[in-house]
Order: C-alpha cells, then sequence, then structure tokens
C-alpha cells in the first residue's frame, strides 16, 4: 500500500492521478492533497479520498473551505508553500506525486527529495530549474525520483533491461501543437482560445499554450537530460502529429526502441506509481490496423522560437534554464490575459534572457534567486512594452 501525497490535485495530472488511485484502492492511499484555488472540485476530492489534510494556495481560499466542510469530515486544512512542503514531508506519506503548475511546485518537491520520499514528477520546471540539484540529492537520500510526463515515461520504458553506455541519442517527439502546420505569417493573429485547443492532449492551460509555442519540448529536453543523465546534444527532437508514438531510444547498433500508446496521460501516471509494473487499466488498446500513418519531421527553430530560446538555454546552462522558465511563465500569463501577443512570448523571453548574467547553481536559493530576477526583469519589459 503506498501512502500518497498530490500536489496539484484539481489539475489535469492530478484530477487523473485520482483515477488511478481510485481505481486501485488496494494499492494506494491518498494522505494529503495540495490543490490552487479550486474549492469544488477539492471538495468533491476530500468526499471521494477522506484525506487527512488539504491545502490550497492562499490563506483566504483555505478559509472559504473550512467553511464549506461539514462538521465531523473536516480534514486538517493548510495554505501557502509552507504548507505544501507541510503534506509532501508528513510521516505517512511514502509517495508524493509533484502535479503543481510552474515554479510553485520547486520547493515541496525538493523539500520532498531531501525527506527520502519517492516523487513522481510531472512539473517539468522542477527539472528545468534545478535538475542537477534534485537528481544530486535523489541520489544522495536513496530516493527515485520517476517521471510522469508521457515522453519521459516512454524513455524510462525504452531504457529497461539496456546497458546506458549503449544509448547513442534520446529522441522526444512532440505533437506540434495546434499550429504545426499553420503558416508562420498567421501566427501573429492567434488567440488564446485557439492556443488552447490542442489537438490530441488535455492539458492545463500554461502547458497547453507551452505546447503550442513548442516551449514545452524545450523544456522537456532540458528535463530530460537531468532525468537520463546524457547531454543535450544527444537529445533529438522530432514532430509527431498522431502523438502515438511518445518518444524512443536509440541504440549503437542501429536499434531504436519506441514506446506507443493512445494520447492519454493515465497511462504514464499508472507507471510512475507502480513502478516498474504496468497495472491493468480500462483505457482502449492501440489498434495499429486502424491507426493512421504515422509520420515525423524536424521542428521549424525559425517559426517556433520558445524552442529555439530552449535549447539555447540548455547550451548556457548555470542560472539560464531558470531564467527562461520564470521568463516564460510570465509570458504566457500575459498572453492568456490578453496583453500581448502570440509572438510576443518568445520576444519577452528573449529579452529576459538577454539581461541575464549567469551565475552558478549551487543550491536551492540560487534556483530561487534566479526565478526572481527573472520574473522582475519580465514583468519591467512587458510594462515597457
Amino acid at each position: 500500500m503506498k501512502n500518497i501525497t498530490v500536489l496539484g490535485s484539481t489539475g489535469s495530472i492530478g484530477v487523473t492521478t485520482l483515477k488511478v488511485i481510485g481505481a486501485h484502492p488496494e494499492r494506494y492511499r491518498v494522505v494529503a492533497l495540495g490543490a490552487g484555488k479550486n474549492i469544488n472540485l477539492l471538495l468533491e476530492q476530500i468526499r471521494a479520498f477522506k484525506p487527512q489534510v488539504v491545502c490550497l494556495q492562499d490563506h483566504e481560499s483555505a478559509l472559504e473551505l473550512e467553511h464549506l466542510l461539514p462538521p465531523g469530515q473536516r480534514p486538517e486544512v493548510l495554505w501557502g508553500t509552507e504548507g505544501f512542503v507541510e503534506i509532501a514531508l508528513m510521516d505517512e506519506v511514502d509517495t508524493v506525486v509533484s502535479a503543481m503548475t510552474g515554479a510553485a511546485g520547486l520547493i515541496p518537491t525538493y523539500r520532498a527529495v531531501l525527506a527520502s520520499k519517492e516523487v513522481a514528477l510531472a512539473n517539468k520546471e522542477t527539472m528545468v530549474m534545478a535538475g542537477a540539484l534534485i537528481i544530486e540529492e535523489a541520489k544522495r537520500s536513496g530516493t527515485r525520483v520517476l517521471p510522469i510526463d508521457s515522453e519521459h515515461s516512454a524513455i524510462l520504458q525504452c531504457l529497461q533491461g539496456h546497458p546506458r553506455e549503449d544509448v547513442v541519442k534520446i529522441i522526444l517527439t512532440a505533437s506540434g501543437g495546434p499550429f504545426h502546420s499553420l503558416a508562420p505569417e498567421k501566427l501573429a493573429h492567434v488567440t488564446p482560445s485557439e492556443a488552447l485547443a490542442h489537438p490530441n492532449w488535455e492539458m492545463g492551460p500554461k502547458i497547453t499554450v507551452d505546447s503550442a509555442t513548442l516551449m514545452n519540448k524545450g523544456l522537456e529536453a532540458i528535463e530530460a537530460r537531468w532525468f537520463f543523465n546524457i547531454p543535450m546534444e544527444r537529445i533529438k527532437i522530432l514532430i509527431h502529429p498522431q502523438s502515438i508514438v511518445h518518444s524512443m531510444v536509440e541504440y549503437r547498433d542501429g536499434s531504436i526502441i519506441a514506446q506507443l500508446g493512445i494520447p492519454d496521460m493515465t497511462i504514464p501516471i499508472s507507471y510512475a506509481l507502480s513502478y516498474p509494473n504496468h497495472l491493468e487499466n480500462r483505457l482502449p488498446s492501440l489498434d495499429l490496423a486502424k491507426t493512421a500513418p504515422l509520420t515525423f519531421h524536424e521542428p521549424d527553430l525559425d517559426k517556433f522560437k520558445c524552442l529555439s530560446l530552449a535549447l539555447e538555454a540548455a547550451r548556457r546552462g548555470d542560472s539560464m534554464p531558470a531564467v527562461l522558465n520564470a521568463a516564460n511563465e510570465v509570458a504566457v500569463e500575459a498572453f492568456l490575459n490578453n496583453k500581448i501577443g502570440f509572438l510576443d512570448i518568445p520576444k519577452l523571453i528573449q529579452k529576459t534572457m538577454e539581461a541575464h548574467t549567469t551565475w552558478p547553481v549551487e543550491s536551492i536559493e540560487s534556483v530561487i534567486r534566479a526565478d526572481d530576477w527573472a520574473r522582475k526583469k519580465a514583468s519591467e519589459i512587458l510594462k515597457q512594452a
């Protein structure tokens, strides 16, 4: 029986995680839930899973939840970063699902690793900002950090049973988002609602926009570099619009091993929780005979500047990936609020990166300092636009 804290329980990954947990009550038990501000959904989750403790993003939301909870059925209610850390470090908890969006998930995830909790990680920003620190601490504390992203889950599966020294490259596949075939000149007129209409996946707004700009694939490349201890130059990205091949690994004898499946996050979430086993689920099997032809092509780095910027940040290293991530979060929020256009997202990120002089990432404090600096700088640039 795994005792689990779910950070980000009301987001798309969190909701699917709870479906996986609910389907296997003999294997999993929810101890604590962490959410943002979706109180109504959190109330439903409390009724269904009866956690001991819940945590919300801010004090006002926590007070509102306490008011709505029926007497006699009230878990302890916490709020803020310290609350998220507390539910990640509970003695009863052995596994933390980190599915919070953005940099907010960094501190609770890092503290969970320090405390030797097993982490199932969907929060890619944590690895982008502090991947070296996370992996180093996981080794020191003797715990595992397992990927939930479908691409990294696929890579993990493709590596099973093979010597790491035989790996030539990792091939990350990308759907290309809703605009992979759109003429470059039309990107300037893209609206938030169009960017949020992903053709294959149901995700939260931030990650969906990242998929539309291909920033998501750049972040995943940086994440893969740390997860699998492989240089960036040996990570290749291919656009695969059908989202059936979730990623591949090439070996030195020319073999390429791929993981295929329908595009449903239930599969990688279930694998992260049951690793190294594959649990039965109720999803339909992939029927290759009825699947459209599978196609692959190189990404257009001129058209999708965000991907180019992410790869540049990875090459420069040190604090630059954290700066890239923070500037992207500011830019995506501004786009979703109709303050900037779609093509202004990479412009804002690039200006922020150009203003930054990198420093070594030697502690979690140095990561937070880079994140704070980039948010302030990107906000200043945004005001001047």
